[in-house]
């Protein structure tokens, strides 16, 4: 099955460091603003995750939320989760760690847009 949420081994490897330090974890993607447009690593409890917000897939055996506007943006994107060293003042996790979670993309091709169910089989 074709994946909308993926993350690099790297990624796999600091959210396997961080649910042992914390715990369940959950994964939003950001929207912009304070964290730019990073994945927000976070506990469960600290985003209420409503009606307006897309359950994209599991990293990490981890929730990961997007919401329905961005969707609407990405819906054509494969999300990779990487990570890269970063000082910043961050609202995830992650941050406490020297690291940052970075988004990339991928366009998905023709087929993998039908086999989605994004346009119609043809």
């Amino acid at each position: 099955m074709l994946e909308k949420v993926l993350a690099t081994p790297v990624a796999l490897e600091l959210i396997e460091f961080l649910k042992t330090k914390h715990g369940p974890l959950i994964f939003h993607q950001s929207g912009g603003c304070c964290d730019g447009s990073s994945a927000n690593c976070l506990l469960p409890g600290e985003l209420s995750i409503s009606d307006g917000d897309i359950l994209l897939g599991e990293i990490g055996g981890c929730p990961f939320y997007i919401t329905k506007s961005q969707y609407e943006y990405w819906k054509f994107t494969q999300l990779i989760i990487d990570v890269i060293d970063a000082q910043t003042g961050t609202f995830s996790l992650e941050g406490a760690e020297g690291k940052l979670f970075l988004t990339r993309s991928r366009v998905f091709s023709d087929e993998e847009i039908r086999e989605l169910g994004l346009i119609a089989k043809t």
